[in-house]
């Protein structure tokens, strides 16, 4: 009898505790949210980056003036959608519209891309967009207006004539289509100023490494009225989404484009 007394006291006194301690643990409040840019894993995994992210990315890049919020995000939109990055593309669309980019300038850099990143960049990006318009509360139906045409181009956007020649004679409905569609249609669209349509493909380009072409966007920049500090920054920008061996290259193209005014 008093062996079983004492083993029922004991389970009770266990059992108290072990309600104790659960009532305990259940108040001890959740870590808060990462502040910080690097957010949670990379001060974690990799401190080295997350200093990089905090005090460099964050802490002096986009802070610059040299380069409004505004362009820098749409360079790093068109970046990361000429990259098929979605998992990043939905925080730098939210920070895109926030910073002043208007959603049907956000989805004119989508049909942009889908010509010069390819079209499974461009439909990839599709249900980002659709997350982020829907979390925003983004009028849907606003973006089925009818887009205003601009006047025709007032420079010369074709290649250097002897490649456009050869690219016309192997290839006519490829020339066809790039000056019909791509030039005579895409590149008057008003849904982009034709200043931020340069500034996109510029960003587009650079971000895939192609530089066979990024003289020829860099001079359509220039006459559309890109500034050359501009281009620089963007470019600086740029090598740490799209890496620095391709801003690089870009940035020798454009210090060679673009020389200084005198």
């Amino acid at each position: 009898m008093n062996i079983a007394v004492t083993f029922l006291a004991f389970t009770l006194a266990s059992a108290g505790q072990f309600a104790q301690g659960q009532t305990q643990s259940a108040s001890i409040p959740a870590p808060p949210a990462a502040t910080r840019p690097s957010g949670l894993l990379q001060p974690k995994i990799a401190p080295g980056l997350a200093r990089y992210t905090d005090e460099v990315l964050f802490g002096q890049v986009w802070p610059s003036s040299d380069l409004s919020p505004r362009d820098r995000s749409l360079i790093v939109i068109s970046a990361l959608i000429a990259m098929n990055r979605p998992a990043q593309l939905t925080g730098h669309l939210n920070r895109a519209l926030t910073n002043g980019v208007t959603p049907v300038e956000a989805s004119g850099v989508l049909t942009h891309l889908a010509l010069y990143a390819g079209w499974p960049n461009a439909v990839s990006a599709l249900t980002v967009y659709e997350e982020v318009y829907t979390s925003r509360g983004i009028d849907f139906a606003a973006l089925q207006a009818p887009v205003p045409t601009l006047p025709p181009l007032a420079f010369d956007t074709k290649r250097p004539r002897r490649d456009a020649d050869q690219v016309a004679i192997f290839a006519p409905k490829f020339a066809d289509l790039t000056n019909d569609i791509v030039f005579g249609d895409l590149w008057r669209r008003a849904d982009l100023t034709r200043r931020d349509r340069a500034l996109v493909t510029i960003a587009a380009l650079t971000a895939m490494g192609d530089d066979t072409l990024l003289e020829q966007y860099l001079r359509v920049g220039r006459a559309s009225g890109l500034r050359r500090e501009e281009v620089a920054e963007a470019l600086t920008h740029l090598a740490f989404y799209a890496g620095w061996p391709k801003a690089t290259k870009a940035l020798k193209q454009a210090a060679r484009v673009l020389p200084p005014v005198r």
